[in-house]
């Protein structure tokens, strides 16, 4: 999942981007309200963690902003401010969820883990893929009775593709959800990241084609 995290406090967010990472998401990081504002604006996201305080534009004129726009992806708000009266400005401005400063990364992380499964729900939380069940909640695959694990950056790229059913997706594409938009990434990453999951997914229903020049695609197996 690439998430974007828009914080000005240096020392929080090379934590939160971290943690983040550490959990197979791909992140952008950006602590100017105005150039935030701009980015989500050109390159969406499939999660924003955004702060209320931030310099030029606050993060609740970034949410009504983004929304606006038809944006919906989930956003969750971080400030300093706990009142009652705070958190209905930003859930009223569109926000998906609300976590107060000081708070512990373990919480933060459990959040962004029931915000992704949002758009899951309406699938009970498990698909089947060809032979393979992929439950998002716990971010695990299942082959018959037996747990097909994947690294945290193939399970990346998996949710990358299973979130877009029969769409060939370039390496860029790839690599902005696995890495980060605008992230330094070597050349071969992804062709070596593709490789190692096509390895894992043989025999059980699934290929990932390679169209020269455009990118990849995952499809059934054809019988």
């Amino acid at each position: 999942m690439r998430v974007v995290l828009i914080e000005d406090n240096a020392i929080l967010a090379r934590a939160l981007v971290q943690a983040l990472e550490a959990d197979g998401h791909g992140v952008d990081w950006l602590g100017d309200g105005v150039e935030a504002d701009s980015f989500l604006a050109q390159n969406g996201a499939d999660l924003a963690v955004v702060d209320v305080d931030l310099p030029r534009l606050s993060g609740l004129e970034i949410l009504r902003a983004l929304r606006a726009r038809g944006q919906s992806f989930p956003v969750l708000i971080l400030t300093a401010q706990g009142q009652v009266s705070d958190r209905v400005t930003g859930l009223d401005a569109g926000a998906d969820d609300y976590l107060v400063k000081p708070f512990e990364m373990a919480e933060l992380r459990a959040r962004i883990r029931a915000l992704s499964r949002r758009p899951a729900e309406a699938r009970l939380g498990i698909e089947a893929i060809g032979a393979l069940r992929y439950d998002r909640a716990t971010r695990s695959l299942q082959a018959g009775d037996a747990a097909l694990p994947l690294a945290r950056r193939e399970l990346a790229l998996f949710e990358a593709f299973i979130d877009n059913p029969g769409r060939v997706l370039s390496k860029d594409q790839l690599g902005e959800r696995i890495y980060g938009t605008g992230a330094d990434i070597d050349s071969n990453a992804v062709e070596l990241l593709v490789s190692r999951l096509r390895r894992k997914l043989d025999g059980h229903g699934l290929t990932i084609r390679t169209l020269r020049g455009l990118g990849y695609i995952m499809q059934l197996d054809q019988s």
